[in-house]
C-alpha cells in the first residue's frame, strides 16, 4: 500500500494511510503520512504477538485464526474509522479487501475502491477461493467443488458479515446480502498481473482490473547484509516471509534438502528466529535474520518460499523460478497459480520431507522450462508499472486529475 500511495503522491495527490501502531514506523519511513487507529486494541507490539501465534499454526487452524483476526480488525475499523476519516478530511478511500473499511465510506458518503493485495476475491465457480490450492477449471465437477469451497469459506466467515451488517443497520445502511456486496461498486484493483492469473477463458467480473506488483524499491529499509559471504555458486534463497516464519523445523528441512547440491543456500528467517540460536544446519547455509530481498533476487537461481504473494511476484519480476511450500491463508491459491503458469513446483506442507523437497529443487534448477516460464512472466511484469497503472485507474474511476500535470 505504501508503494501505491507513493505513486499517487508522485501524481500530486495527498495520501494518508490508516493503520495500527506497529505499522506506523515503516509507513513513515516510506515517506507516507500516517493516521493511527485501534490504539486501545492494538498498542505497539501487538502485531508481533499475533505473528508469533500465527507462526505455530497451519491449515484450517491458521485460517480460523486469520478469520478471527479479520473480524477483530473489522470491528475496530467500523468503530474508529468514521471519526478518523472525518478528522483527516478524506475525499475518497482505497480499501484493502481484508479490512472492510468500504462500510465506513458508505456511511460517510465517500467514493471508494477495493484494493486486492492478495489474489482478488472472484465470486465465480470457475475459480477456487484462494485458501484452497487447486487449479481453476470449467468442468462440472471442478465447478461443483469450487461452489462447495466458497460455501464453506462463507460459512466460516459468517460472524464477520454478521457484525458488519449489524453495524450497517445501526448506521441506516442496507445490509450486505451477497459476498460481492463487500467489494466496491466502482472498481476492484489487484496487484496481480493478469498473466499470473489462472489461464481461464471467458468473461471476468466487470470492474476487476489487473495491474502488476506494487513495489517501489527505494521505499525498502536498508538492511545490513554480509555480501562477502556469497561464494559465487548458484544461489538458492529461502524465505517464509514475516508472518509464519517461526517454523524452525521447515528451515531445517530446507537445509537438509539442499545440503550437497552444487549451490549455496541463503536462509532469511524473517525476524521470527535468532540465527545464533539455530545451531548447526546441514550444508552450513548462510543464515540471516533479514535479507535485502529485492537485491538478493537479482542474484538468485531459485527461491524456496511459503508462496506469499509479495515474494512470489518479486521473484517472478526477476525471472527466478520457485519451489513453493504453502503454509495457509492465501498461500495455497498463490502456489496454485504459480504451478498453473509453469514457473515452479508446489510441495505440500503435509508431505514435506528433505527427499521430496530436494527432488523439487533439483528439477527446477535443472529443467529449463521452469526458468523459461518465470522469464516469460518477468518480461510481462517488466512492461508494467503496477502502482503507476493502479494510480491511473484510481484517477479514472474517481474522476481525478493528476495534480502533477
Amino acid at each position: 500500500m505504501t508503494a501505491l500511495a507513493r505513486s499517487l503522491e508522485m501524481r500530486g495527490h495527498e495520501v494518508i494511510l490508516f493503520g495500527i501502531a506497529d505499522t506506523e514506523a515503516r509507513v513513515q519511513a516510506a515517506g507516507i503520512k500516517f493516521h493511527r487507529i485501534g490504539a486501545d486494541e492494538y498498542p505497539l507490539g501487538s502485531l508481533g504477538k499475533l505473528d508469533e501465534r500465527m507462526a505455530r499454526l497451519k491449515g484450517v487452524a491458521a485460517l480460523r485464526f486469520t478469520l478471527q483476526w479479520v473480524r477483530n480488525l473489522a470491528g475496530m475499523v467500523l468503530r474508529d474509522g468514521p471519526r478518523a476519516v472525518r478528522a483527516a478530511g478524506i475525499d475518497s478511500l482505497l480499501v484493502d479487501e481484508a479490512d472492510f473499511a468500504g462500510n465506513v465510506a458508505d456511511y460517510l458518503g465517500l467514493p471508494w475502491i477495493s484494493i486486492a493485495l492478495l489474489p482478488p476475491f472472484i465470486h465465480d465457480d470457475r475459480f477456487p477461493p484462494f485458501w484452497f490450492g487447486w487449479a481453476a477449471g470449467k468442468d462440472p465437477l471442478r465447478r461443483l467443488r469450487n461452489r462447495l469451497a466458497i460455501r464453506l469459506l462463507l460459512r466460516m466467515a459468517s460472524p464477520i458479515f454478521r457484525d458488519i451488517n449489524q453495524q450497517r443497520r445501526a448506521w441506516g445502511l442496507k445490509p450486505h446480502l451477497n459476498p460481492e456486496d463487500a467489494l466496491s461498486p466502482l472498481a476492484q484493483i489487484t496487484q496481480l498481473p493478469e498473466a499470473f492469473e489462472f489461464p481461464i477463458q471467458g468473461k471476468m467480473p466487470v470492474g476487476l482490473h489487473y495491474t502488476g506488483p506494487f513495489v517501489h524499491a527505494q521505499q525498502r529499509p536498508a538492511i545490513k547484509f554480509p555480501w562477502e559471504r556469497l561464494d559465487g555458486r548458484p544461489l538458492i534463497y529461502a524465505s517464509l516471509g514475516t508472518f509464519q516464519n517461526g517454523l524452525e523445523a521447515i528451515f531445517r528441512t530446507i537445509a537438509d534438502a539442499c545440503a550437497g547440491l552444487d549451490a549455496q543456500l541463503l536462509i532469511s528467517l524473517g525476524g521470527g528466529l535468532d540465527p545464533a540460536k539455530m545451531g548447526e544446519l546441514a550444508g552450513s547455509p548462510l543464515v540471516v535474520r533479514y535479507a535485502p530481498q529485492l537485491e538478493i533476487l537479482q542474484r538468485a537461481a531459485l527461491v524456496i518460499t511459503h508462496a506469499g504473494v509479495n515474494t512470489v511476484l518479486e521473484s517472478l519480476s526477476e525471472g527466478v523460478p520457485l519451489v513453493a511450500v504453502p503454509l495457509g491463508n492465501d498461500q495455497p491459491g498463490v502456489a496454485a497459480r504459480l504451478k498453473a503458469r509453469g514457473a515452479g513446483i508446489v510441495v505440500s506442507r503435509h508431505r514435506l520431507n528433505p527427499a521430496r523437497l530436494r527432488k523439487a529443487v533439483t528439477l527446477v534448477l535443472q529443467e529449463r522450462r521452469y526458468r523459461e516460464a518465470a522469464r516469460d512472466l518477468q518480461r510481462v511484469i517488466r512492461q508494467m508499472d503496477g502502482p503507476g497503472r493502479a494510480a491511473e485507474l484510481i484517477e479514472q474511476v474517481l474522476k481525478l486529475r493528476p495534480a502533477s500535470s
